[in-house]
């Protein structure tokens, strides 16, 4: 599932058109309050208490709105009364005014229904766990989030341009994304960051992708951070920043390249699994702290949804191909090619042999 939230430079300042429209309107309604309040403790106090309150409350009101009903308090030999009423009428009328010009102003300069949804979508934000953040919506970005979408991840998208994040969502309603600058502590941290599984450094800048590494790193030592490095030269900076992987899409190109001209039935398998309407990948599936030690035997090698490769133990090295006999360890990783489904199967049938 899709995500991101559209905000200014900060993640709060939208908020700040609406708390400006909301304050106006109580500034309104207040003081309708108060016209009606000093209309009919006038009245009261100019008829002596001939009326009720209730009747002095309604000539009033009938005032305030132009509605054209009788007077209800004869006011014929009570002229101090009809200068109220023209008092109240003024002040009624301008209070009036004010309150449709601010509804008039928010409904026509201001984007009122934008700035709900993107209420809804922060809200949603701050419900994600183990999400991913991609900082940059590029042509790289928008591939990464297909990735995610197709395997069922949830991500949160930030840039600076906003179009870029629209025009993705336009054709994607469930998307989730913020507007601003993704080195910015601020802008991290309104993307669930604390939460979050891992974080896309993919901007087309490399300098701006080495300050999205140490801002991630530092806010969330922990959290796993992918860059993209256009010159192979800023490698090694990115590494020393905290970046757990680093990408150059001219060198994965040219790999690419080459693999196709010398294995091209390997590419060609690849491709197909992508494009595949089951949505195969090579999946890999952590085996859960506090796992006791055993054999794989209760776990299925191979289901309609995945079929289990190899497994990776914590020295590095490599099983492949394991039989039901391999004792699986905390710490280890399982290599399967796997739907989404079937790589939820497998981390619900190790969460049920902790048990």
């Amino acid at each position: 599932m899709a995500s991101t939230l559209d905000t200014a430079s900060r993640p709060s300042t939208y908020t700040s058109q609406i708390g400006y429209i909301i304050r106006l309107l109580w500034l309104a309604l207040a003081g309708l309050v108060a016209v009606h309040i000093f209309g009919t403790v006038g009245y009261m106090w100019l008829t002596e208490g001939m009326y009720s309150w209730f009747d002095c409350f309604y000539m009033t009101f009938i005032t305030v709105a132009t509605i054209g009903f009788g007077e209800i308090i004869d006011m014929q030999s009570n002229p101090p009364a009809r200068v109220l009423t023209v008092i109240i009428g003024i002040l009624g009328a301008g209070n009036l005014s004010m309150l449709f010009s601010i509804v008039t102003v928010a409904l026509l300069e201001t984007d009122l229904n934008g700035s709900l949804r993107r209420r809804r979508m922060e809200k949603a934000i701050t419900k994600l766990k183990h999400h991913y953040i991609l900082c940059g919506f590029g042509r790289v970005g928008r591939n990464i989030a297909r990735e995610l979408e197709a395997t069922n991840r949830h991500f949160v998208g930030i840039d600076e341009q906003v179009d870029r994040l629209q025009e993705y969502r336009d054709k994607n309603p469930g998307m989730l994304y913020l507007h601003g600058d993704a080195s910015d502590d601020d802008m991290l941290l309104a993307a669930g960051i604390e939460d979050a599984k891992g974080v896309f450094a993919i901007t087309d800048d490399d300098s701006r992708n080495l300050m999205i590494v140490i801002t991630a790193k530092q806010l969330k030592p922990t959290v796993r951070v992918v860059a993209r490095c256009q010159e192979t030269r800023n490698m090694e900076k990115m590494r020393k920043a905290g970046a757990d992987a680093i990408v150059s899409p001219d060198f994965t190109g040219g790999m690419r390249i080459a693999s196709a001209m010398i294995r091209p039935h390997v590419i060609s398998f690849l491709d197909e699994m992508l494009k595949s309407e089951k949505n195969l990948r090579v999946e890999e599936v952590p085996i859960p702290a506090g796992f006791i030690p055993k054999p794989m035997g209760p776990l299925t090698l191979r289901s309609a949804n995945y079929v289990l490769l190899a497994a990776r133990e914590r020295n590095g090295a490599w099983q492949f191909n394991p039989d039901k006999d391999f004792i699986l360890k905390p710490g280890y990783t399982l290599i399967a090619m796997a739907n989404a489904v079937g790589r939820q199967e497998l981390e619900t049938a190790l969460i049920e042999m902790l048990s």
